[in-house]
């Protein structure tokens, strides 16, 4: 008789143990179901803004510029992913236009000399958001891109030709710089960015 009291007991014990447990993992769990989870939201971890356009990934796209109604060039990286090349259109502000080959199965850099890409106005000042039409073949698309200047070092050296930055506190100028932007890290993109 007595054996079967301390079951009683220990079953009770254990009862109440389950409870606490099951209350405590529901506590615990909600946050996961009112809250989303970050891990699920892409954004463009750097100062530009991703876009897909058909086979075309859009990473790290900044226009830098010194004025809205300025030459403005587009840096960041395109990248391909169809089997046939593709070119990229972008459409600014005022009738300004710049067209982007892209190879098939491959990326295009325009932080790199070669593959500069100019809007002849900015359409915007250094620090606010311009809308531009991306377009590749019949695939259209508007985006937000930011304007930046050279009051960073890393931008400096993508400012178009003629255009000096503005200085501000702390920065110095073009002129009186000494190549550090020359050794900035370029923006660098990759698809995986994108979780591609």
């Amino acid at each position: 008789m007595r054996k079967t009291a301390m079951n009683r007991v220990q079953r009770g014990k254990l009862a109440m143990a389950a409870v606490a447990i099951g209350a405590g993992l529901l506590s615990v769990t909600g946050c996961g179901y009112i809250n989303a989870q970050q891990t699920s939201h892409q954004y463009a971890a750097s100062d530009g803004v991703k876009a897909d356009l058909g086979s075309l990934q859009l990473r790290n796209i900044v226009i830098v510029s010194t004025g809205t109604d300025k030459p403005g060039r587009v840096i960041g990286a395109v990248f391909n992913q169809g089997s046939s090349d593709a070119t990229l259109v972008i459409d600014g502000a005022n009738g300004a236009q710049t067209s982007i080959p892209v190879k098939a199965k491959s990326e295009t850099y325009l932080n790199e000399d070669s593959d500069s890409a100019i809007l002849s106005s900015t359409g915007g000042n250094p620090g606010s958001l311009v809308t531009v039409s991306i377009a590749s073949g019949s695939e259209t698309a508007k985006l937000q891109v930011p304007v930046m200047d050279g009051s960073l070092v890393e931008y400096q050296k993508y400012l178009p030709a003629g255009a000096t930055p503005t200085a501000t506190p702390g920065s110095t100028s073009s002129e009186g710089a000494s190549h550090e932007g020359d050794h900035a890290t370029e923006p660098a993109a990759t698809p995986s960015e994108s979780g591609h």
